[in-house]
């Protein structure tokens, strides 16, 4: 039955759910502190691997580890902020949750899908660095060769099955992968540290343009050009609020998990950012698609033996295609729960995971893949900027949202405060807004943002059309109805009453 457009909605209108339309959509409780923290780590942890090496090119390693001490700063406050808001909604929503209670249906729906941009494309770019290398693996080892796009679908297809196994699975996958990925930089870092190739006058040995120094070979403005590379060691971390209504106790558990992932991946991101370029040279790992393939080929030219150790290297890779999967799964499965996407994709089935939601974004990945590709473009570097730019619009809008939230939500429930507040919230929004107005200002990164547009604008169009007429009263919804008083659905029940809808009086 429709019901009338409650007070504040904005345009929109609200089915109250069927019977039985939740039962098809359940979740189980699967995981526990450690396999939070090894969704988070996981989920991040291949930025170690490939990717946050094409900041070195432009920045030189010294504007680089600048960004670096920046974009930590920012994810360290954004994680404080995101963690508060995800322990007083225990919803999978994340930040299309936030936002919705903050800005409305049109704010969260436009959270919600800068949100599915970012996993959907940093699937993509781990899919395709991952083939990348394992093609160079099983090149040197067997002289095995593949064109690319078939080791995307054998990737896809191999993590669809993980993810659509059970969420049990999925969090003992990525925590056995995330502690395994971890003991291999700490292998290259030891190997690293007593090899005979470590130089650290190697990390500024890139020739600087007249006037700058080999610390800054080009100037300062490439430091924030830099920025979107950095984010590589942490982006990821901000899905474990998605993880919400499949963990045991996740106002307690996310926000520890949160802080303990970030802390270790400050300790990894600093081992790859010093060692690697210190082994093989700045200038020589600008460019690279195997960074830490290439550290362990400085440090041991035997050539199989290096292609044996990378092979463990690749499993960072997997880590995080583990990780990130699961997170545009939930994703997609939330704003499709409540309306925003075709209903059919939250349907969970006999195993209680989104099916759906993790084929349809897999096929979405893919053809992106095969599109920039095709285009005669360099598809890992495109693609990463299009999961970059995602994620800043995300990041701008929750911190947005958690300051709104703050003024007005005053009386919901916040089992976690943020030590660091709406200061740490808006320091974290102004870093990401100047990360947003460095990747707009850069020419190369023009088809993403393109992309990104274009997404956008059929996305806005399909819900100004059809989806606000459709949207469902799921936990985030009923959260942000009820001024964050009615905060947990899976224990409170759901239903319109909550909300305050009335079936057959218009609210004025």
């Amino acid at each position: 039955m429709t019901t009338p457009a409650p007070r504040g909605a904005n345009g929109v209108t609200y089915a109250a759910a069927a019977d039985g339309y939740f039962d098809k959509r359940g979740l189980t409780r699967s995981a526990g502190f450690w396999g939070l923290w090894g969704m988070g780590v996981a989920a991040v942890i291949s930025g170690d691997f490939s990717g946050w090496n094409f900041g070195i090119a432009g920045a030189g390693w010294g504007g680089f580890a600048i960004a670096c001490v920046v974009v930590t700063a920012m994810y360290l406050a954004m994680i404080a902020s995101i963690s508060e808001m995800s322990a007083a909604m225990p919803h999978t929503g994340g930040a299309y949750s936030f936002a919705r209670a903050a800005m409305g249906p049109w704010g969260g729906f436009v959270t919600g899908l800068a949100e599915t941009i970012e996993y959907v494309a940093t699937t993509g770019v781990v899919v395709y660095f991952s083939a990348t290398y394992a093609d160079g693996i099983t090149d040197e080892l067997f002289g095995l060769s593949m064109p690319a796009w078939i080791w995307w679908v054998i990737l896809y297809a191999a993590f669809l099955a993980v993810n659509i196994a059970g969420a049990e699975l999925s969090f003992k996958v990525a925590t056995v992968v995330a502690v395994l990925s971890l003991a291999v930089i700490a292998v290259f870092g030891v190997m690293a540290l007593f090899s005979g190739s470590l130089d650290l006058g190697s990390l500024v040995d890139i020739e600087p343009d007249p006037g700058n120094s080999t610390f800054l070979p080009h100037g300062w403005w490439q430091v924030v050009l830099a920025l979107p590379f950095a984010m590589w060691l942490f982006l990821g971390i901000e899905e474990l609020p998605l993880t919400a209504e499949e963990a045991h106790t996740p106002a307690r558990d996310i926000p520890k998990a949160g802080m303990r992932g970030m802390l270790t991946l400050i300790v990894s991101g600093a081992v790859v950012v010093v060692l690697n370029p210190a082994v093989t040279g700045s200038a020589a790992l600008g460019d690279s698609g195997e960074p830490l393939l290439d550290g362990f080929r400085a440090i041991l030219p035997n050539s199989d033996v290096a292609a044996v150790l990378s092979a463990f290297a690749l499993i960072g890779l997997l880590a995080s295609l583990q990780g990130i999967m699961y997170a545009y799964g939930r994703n997609i499965y939330s704003l499709s729960r409540a309306g925003y996407y075709p209903k059919a994709l939250s349907v969970t089935g006999a195993r209680k995971t989104p099916w759906a939601a993790l084929l349809v974004g897999a096929v979405i990945g893919f053809i992106a893949l095969l599109a920039v590709q095709w285009g005669g473009d360099a598809a890992g570097d495109i693609v990463l900027n299009i999961a970059v730019w995602g994620a800043v619009i995300a990041y701008v809008l929750q911190m947005v949202s958690f300051v709104l939230l703050r003024r007005k939500f005053p009386n919901a429930v916040r089992p976690y405060t943020s030590p660091v507040g709406v200061a740490g919230a808006v320091f974290a929004g102004a870093i990401s807004v100047l990360i947003f107005i460095g990747v707009m200002t850069n020419e190369a990164y023009r088809p993403a943002i393109v992309a990104i547009l274009v997404v956008f604008v059929l996305g806005l169009i399909a819900f100004a059309l059809v989806g606000r007429h459709r949207l469902v009263l799921s936990p985030e919804e009923e959260y942000a109805m009820t001024g964050g008083l009615h905060g947990d659905p899976q224990a409170e029940g759901y239903g319109a009453e909550h909300a305050g809808v009335d079936r057959t009086t218009p609210m004025a």
